[in-house]
Order: C-alpha cells, then structure tokens, then sequence
C-alpha cells in the first residue's frame, strides 16, 4: 500500500494486526479496509494491494495454486498471528507472569519505523519510484500551508475589539426588549497571501526538477493566489497546464509546455520578462520562491538589476538552493552572488525537510 502511494504509518499497521487477530479470515479484507485507509486512494491501494497478496499465495505462481480463498486466508492470518508479538502487539493469552530479563539488559523498546519519516531528509537526487509516490502526499499536506496577509473584510470575534457588530447587537437586543446589553464585535480577517514560484527546469537541476515540480503542481491545486513559472533559456508561465485534480496529467501537460526542458539557463532575462510581462498579473505584496541552483549562463549584472526590481515589487524573496544543503555551501557562482543581495532567506531545497521550511517561514509571514 507504501508503495501504491497510501499513508500507512506504524498506527494503521498495528491496529491492521489487531483486527487480523480479531476476526474470522474471511473478513480480513474487511478489517484491512477499515484500519488502513483513510481516504477514496487508499482504498485502491488496499485493494490492489490485497489482490498481489493473494496472487502471491495462491496464484499460478504461488505454493498454493488452486486453493480455495478460504483457505489462503486462513494461513495468511495464521501466520500474521504468529507475528504479532514481534510488532508490539500481545498474543491472545499472554502469560501471567512474564519471565524476569537476565542481569544487565534493558527495559526492551519495541522497534517502529515510519517510511515518512525516512523521506524527511533523503535527497530528492535519491527517490526511487515508490518513494516519489509516496512524497506526493507529503508535498499536498505542504502546499495547503501559506502565507496570509490582513483582509479589509472582518469576521465575528468573541473578544472586544475596535469594530462594533451593529447587526449581531440587535439581533440579540431582541432578547432583552430592545436593550443592547449583549455587545458584539468584529475582528480583521485574513486571506491567502499571493505567491509565485519560479522552478528551474535546466540540465543542472534536472535531478530536483521533478519533485520540485510535483510541489508546485500540487500548490497550484490546493489554493487559488498562486503562479507557476518555469525557468530555463526562456520564462515559461504553466500555472494553467498545471491546474486539475490529476497531478500525473497536469505535469504532462508541463512538460509539454517547456520547450527548454533539461537545457540552459538565463536567469536574469527570464526574471526580466516576469517583471515586464507578468508584473500586472503579479501584483505587489506577493511571496516569491525561486527554486534553482543559480547556475547561469547570463549576464549576473543584469540578474541583479532584475532581482532588485522583484524585491521591491515582493513582500518576501526567497530561494531555494539544493546546494544550500550541504553545510559548506559558499555562493561562489556570479548569479548567486549577485542575487544574495537581494534575496531575504535562502534555504535548501533538495528534500521534504527543506520545504517543511519553507511551509513554517511562509506560515510566519503577516
């Protein structure tokens, strides 16, 4: 199911052992379903899953080829109940009086991995497919969070607040024979702030562009203020190939788009045609993400001129370096030094940690 894409954490897969240990073995199914899923994706997960499982054991190429189903359950669930004390769960009749450690052991700890844990910090250079599925519900929980900025639009509060809720006060003056004695009040609101991401899509990058991309796809399709950008030779804008609720099609449709995928890189004049060209579309007071390696084959004067003029238009400049992961990463390159002048956070972005980063900084911003 890890592999199929589904989130399984240690939770899901010891309470999966204690309803195996539970029920009779034609409900196993059942009891997989209702402990492991979460969600309309995990169900086909489990479901594929479970028919690899049963293919396996009694397929054509399995021991017991032709055996009732009945019976292949039977001694998967026998064998799942076998192994249930090595996974922390108790077997059905534990012993009274568990025998005493021998002198000089430790209290035993039971041993529990999480695969989400284990992608936190792995290099995206490193995914294999499985982990690359895996990582998409990562990169969704992480798109939803944003950065929000104060709305001129206010909402009920029950604290007192400044702005007086003429309405809510006599709607609940009716209460008391017209006198306003129950005062309501508003409060400022907040919205999403805008945000734009440019992502590198060079020969260079090309080892990162691809969770990089499925990040951007995937906050272009959690929330609306959000413009997608990619970056090579040439500024190609994809926030509408990338809209939709199947990410496999909308980076399809990317990739076609991107006429210099896996090329060069000019990054001062494509940052010269955000400016110009999509500055309106823009607007000021937007969070801006470029996500690249800085290497570039352009003039780094003109990617300075061009980096001061997106800071002035931004509210925050951020970059995002994979270089920047390792701990003696020094900006030797021209477009780096001359775009870290203008730039507010530089953080790495070669992993989930790094963007969990970058989701925390984006939460701070007001």
């Amino acid at each position: 199911m890890r592999a199929g894409g589904a989130s399984v954490g240690v939770g899901e897969v010891l309470a999966g052992h204690r309803a195996l240990a539970a029920v009779p073995p034609s409900a196993a199914r059942a009891a997989h379903r209702a402990t492991r899923c979460s969600c309309r994706a995990d169900l086909r997960a489990c479901d594929a899953a479970w028919a690899r499982l049963l293919a396996a054991a009694g397929g054509p190429g399995g021991d017991r080829a032709g055996a009732p189903e009945d019976e292949i359950l039977d001694d998967l669930v026998r064998t799942a109940r076998m192994a249930l004390p090595r996974v922390g769960v108790p077997p059905a009749e534990a012993p009274a009086s568990p025998p005493p450690p021998p002198p000089g052991a430790g209290e035993p700890l039971p041993a529990a991995w999480s695969p989400e844990e284990l992608l936190l910090d792995k290099d995206f250079s490193t995914y294999s497919a499985a982990e690359r599925a895996l990582a998409r519900v990562l990169l969704e929980r992480l798109a939803r969070r944003s950065a929000r900025r104060r709305s001129r639009r206010t909402r009920p509060s029950g604290r007192r607040g400044e702005v007086p809720d003429l309405r809510a006060t006599i709607r609940a003056s009716l209460r008391h024979d017209g006198e306003p004695i129950d005062r309501r009040w508003r409060t400022p609101g907040s919205r999403p702030r805008p945000l734009v991401l440019v992502v590198d899509v060079s020969g260079s990058m090309a080892p990162y562009a691809r969770m990089l991309l499925q990040y951007v796809q995937a906050a272009v399709a959690a929330r609306r203020p959000v413009e997608a950008f990619a970056l090579g030779t040439r500024l190609t804008r994809i926030t509408r190939e990338l809209r939709g609720r199947d990410p496999d099609r909308a980076l399809a449709r990317a990739a076609e788009a991107i006429v210099d995928l896996g090329g060069g890189t000019r990054i001062g004049e494509a940052l010269g045609v955000l400016n110009r060209v999509h500055g309106r579309r823009l607007g000021r007071g937007s969070v801006e993400v470029i996500l690249s390696d800085g290497w570039d084959r352009g003039d780094p004067e003109e990617l300075g001129v061009e980096m001061a003029r997106l800071r002035r238009t931004a509210h925050r400049l951020v970059w995002l370096n994979p270089l920047a992961a390792d701990p003696a990463y020094a900006p030797l390159t021209r477009g780096m030094q001359a775009a870290l002048p203008h730039t507010d956070d530089l953080l790495a972005g070669n992993s989930i940690a790094s963007l969990e980063a970058l989701a925390e900084l984006m939460e701070s911003i007001t």
